[in-house]
């Protein structure tokens, strides 16, 4: 079932998802699982799985030679949501990127998809290389997610790349994207960055899930400020909880959001990461309450692998 759909049969009723990421290559499927479990009891309707980026990474070849090699640390996302959706019975939505995929690669991609029963995807530009100072479009691929949602939905209208296929089984993918209620970093204001998502919502975005958030008052001027520029998709809220004291300086520095002073002391007040966590809990309650008050239309979780702080703030909610 769409995202879309799971919000409207919902009746204002606000909805409880999370994000997950892939495991590294090598690694067992089960712990993910396990992460899964506990959160099952809060009836989430989809949950997201992440996309990795492609990298460059360096072999020794000895005598001082190193041989640099491209891949994916965690790959797997479309057979994560598969299988998530055969053993929980729950809706997946897989991120589908820009970067490190070609036009062709993406419509292979989006066919699986179409194959597998899985009705959403996100459509993310996704970030530089680590080598590159700024996002660089692969060759053959997409430069701006704009161009990614109008390819998604042109398969939805049957338009393939190199041939349009009259059928009545052609894809109805409901496709979501990213918002950012302190801007995107590459977006010299808050207003031309509105201006890129409701092109991309104009292109056949159906709702948006934003960039993490720590104040609340962003993510509300920032709806009412979308809504302003013609942009009426479902906005959900992305929340993530503080779970150790470099949070305090990666999380900014890594996705240029503000941290609230109240929430900095606190942290700052803490012995050691376990009470880090605490406040992190703590807070994401806080926040949650009050975004509930508010009538979103769902609470999604950025679980980053771990799910034991997420449950303690859902069992207070849900």
């Amino acid at each position: 079932m769409k995202v879309t759909d799971h919000i409207k049969q919902a009746n204002g009723k606000t909805l409880f998802s999370f994000e997950i990421i892939p495991p590294q290559k090598g690694r067992n499927i089960q712990e993910l699982y396990n992460n899964i479990d506990p959160l099952m009891e809060f009836n989430p309707p989809f949950i997201d799985v992440t996309t990795s980026r492609e990298q460059y990474i360096y072999i020794d070849k000895g005598e001082g030679l190193l041989d640099r090699k491209i891949t994916r640390m965690r790959p797997g996302t479309v057979g994560i949501c598969a299988a998530i959706k055969h053993k929980y019975n729950v809706d997946t939505v897989p991120h589908v990127l820009c970067g490190g995929f070609t036009k062709e690669e993406t419509e292979y991609l989006l066919v699986d998809c179409h194959y597998l029963g899985i009705d959403n995807v996100m459509a993310l530009r996704g970030d530089a290389m680590s080598h590159q100072k700024y996002f660089e479009a692969s060759k053959g691929g997409h430069k701006y997610a704009t161009e990614l949602v109008s390819q998604i939905q042109n398969l939805n209208l049957g338009k393939y790349l190199h041939d349009v296929v009259e059928s009545e089984h052609k894809s109805d993918f409901c496709i979501g994207v990213a918002g950012y209620p302190e801007k995107h970093m590459e977006a010299p204001s808050l207003q031309t960055d509105l201006k890129r998502l409701k092109e991309k919502v104009d292109a056949g975005a159906d709702y948006v899930v934003t960039q993490m958030f720590f104040d609340n008052q962003k993510y509300f001027e920032f709806v009412e400020a979308a809504k302003a520029a013609g942009i009426n998709v479902p906005i959900i809220p992305g929340i993530k909880p503080i779970a150790v004291k470099r949070h305090l300086q990666i999380l900014p520095q890594v996705f240029k959001i503000d941290v609230p002073e109240e929430l900095i002391q606190a942290v700052e007040n803490c012995k050691d990461n376990k009470e880090v966590r605490q406040v992190g809990i703590e807070w994401g309650i806080k926040q949650s309450k009050e975004l509930l008050d508010y009538g979103v239309p769902v609470l999604h979780y950025y679980s980053m692998g771990k799910s034991d702080n997420i449950k303690a703030i859902a069992s207070e909610l849900f």
